[in-house]
């Protein structure tokens, strides 16, 4: 972004790379999520192989957080960390109604930045 602020958006490499789409739905109340959520995203960008994450919640309680992973062996990592286990229980217990989690690999990625025209447009094919 040219005015300044951190791009939402996560620093990736050239494909091929994976990611991990983490869909929920929210119960009511914080419960300590927000704290976790903050905690839980420091410690996954330090982890070998996360290039970063991109997240959004609706104000019904549905969110999608997608993190971006060098190999699946750098998801599997992530995944045992105790810290990591011990909020994913949390999780169920208390903040989530619902959430499906989906393992990818990025064969393409492209984008556009308005202000920048089509320099930022990455095509690979």
């Amino acid at each position: 972004m040219t005015d300044g602020r951190a791009s939402p958006f996560a620093a990736t490499p050239q494909p091929p790379y994976y990611i991990v789409s983490f869909s929920s739905i929210r119960n009511e109340g914080d419960h300590g999520y927000g704290a976790m959520g903050e905690k839980m995203e420091t410690l996954a960008k330090a982890q070998d192989g996360c290039f970063g994450l991109e997240s959004a919640r609706r104000a019904d309680g549905f969110g999608i957080t997608i993190s971006f992973w060098r190999d699946e062996e750098s998801i599997l990592a992530w995944k045992n960390v105790v810290s990591h286990m011990a909020a994913q229980q949390l999780g169920r217990e208390r903040w989530y109604e619902q959430y499906q989690v989906r393992v990818a690999r990025v064969e393409r990625a492209y984008g556009f930045h308005a202000s920048e025209g089509d320099s930022l447009a990455q095509h690979v094919d």
